[in-house]
């Protein structure tokens, strides 16, 4: 078997993937000179008894999570990038990485989608063409606002760098207060003020205990009256219910792509609120997520076949 990095491997290296096209795809970007071999494993019985590198389906990954203790696997490596939960049912002492540099791009540009839309009510007027109506209306627009940015990992910065040309003011919010590259982030102990002056508030924070319900009826009550709030983030960091009446009273608007619960029933009253825009959880789902996840499972492959450690690891056993 192939040692766990720390030197060079002598024998083949084997890595499964859950679709025929990301096992051609990866095949395509691997060093010919390594003996790297790529098999199909959706579900069921593993296809080889040793499996070095284990990349579980996208979105649907716990019943691979659980399986693959059986192959001993250097390396389980998510096509996504959160990974609350995954600790939960990862068997103890395997290593798992996440997919940073694959959806940051991707999930940006459905939040300034979603931004936009929302600041512009392309939403209303998209209503009104399908009824054959020509009315015009301001709209807040996006320009001059201030934007609270919760989080400042890969996917916030690729979402602030996108804000520059749109001249608003970002104000990004982490876990700690700190200065990063000529930007000062907030500490999340500052939000209860810094909401009182939000334009709009984007959610990038990951789930887990700490952000469950951060958004709560007392952070919304903080906002100001017509304030936008977006959530790329998790569905949990918010309190739905808060949310809902929030709406409906006319004090906030909504637009997101992740929720709680999800999928959303389709009899959620969320669906049918006039200030709230909805997306299904597709803020990575483009075309830039095939070449990226590919070439980020051969570099992974290629590393570990070398001796190297992999990257993006989140969990370590």
């Amino acid at each position: 078997m192939a040692p766990r990095y720390g030197g060079l491997v002598t024998d083949s290296l084997i890595v499964s993937v859950p679709t025929e096209q990301l096992r051609d795809d990866v095949r395509a970007h691997l060093d010919p000179a390594l003996d790297v071999e790529v098999v199909l494993w959706v579900d069921g019985e593993p296809p080889r008894e040793r499996i070095d590198v284990v990349v579980p389906p996208y979105m649907k990954q716990g019943a691979m999570l659980r399986a693959v203790a059986g192959v001993s696997p250097q390396l389980v490596q998510a096509q996504s990038i959160g990974y609350d939960g995954v600790a939960d049912v990862l068997p103890g002492g395997l290593v798992y990485a996440n997919a940073s540099s694959v959806h940051e791009t991707a999930t940006a540009e459905l939040t300034l989608g979603l931004m936009l839309a929302a600041q512009r009510d392309m939403h209303v007027f998209l209503r009104r063409q399908f009824a054959g109506e020509w009315t015009k209306h301001w709209t807040p627009g996006l320009a001059d606002r201030r934007v609270l940015l919760l989080g400042y990992g890969g996917v916030a910065k690729a979402i602030a760098q996108r804000l520059v040309g749109f001249e608003v003011d970002v104000v990004p919010v982490a876990s700690r207060a700190r200065d990063e590259d000529g930007v000062h982030v907030h500490g999340i102990d500052e939000l209860p003020e810094l909401l009182t002056t939000a334009d709009i508030v984007v959610n990038v924070l990951p789930g887990g205990d700490t952000t469950h319900h951060l958004i709560d009826d007392a952070a919304l009550s903080a906002l100001p009256d017509g304030a936008l709030v977006v959530n790329v983030g998790r569905g949990p960091t918010f309190d739905t219910d808060a949310v809902v009446d929030h709406v409906q009273r006319g004090r906030i608007r909504f637009a997101a792509d992740v929720f709680d619960p999800e999928p959303l029933p389709a009899d959620h009253p969320l669906w049918s609120l006039d200030d709230v825009i909805i997306t299904p959880h597709v803020g990575g789902m483009s075309d830039a997520m095939r070449p990226r996840i590919a070439k980020l499972v051969a570099s992974q492959a290629e590393r570990i076949a070398g001796g190297e450690d992999p990257i993006n690891v989140v969990i370590r056993g």
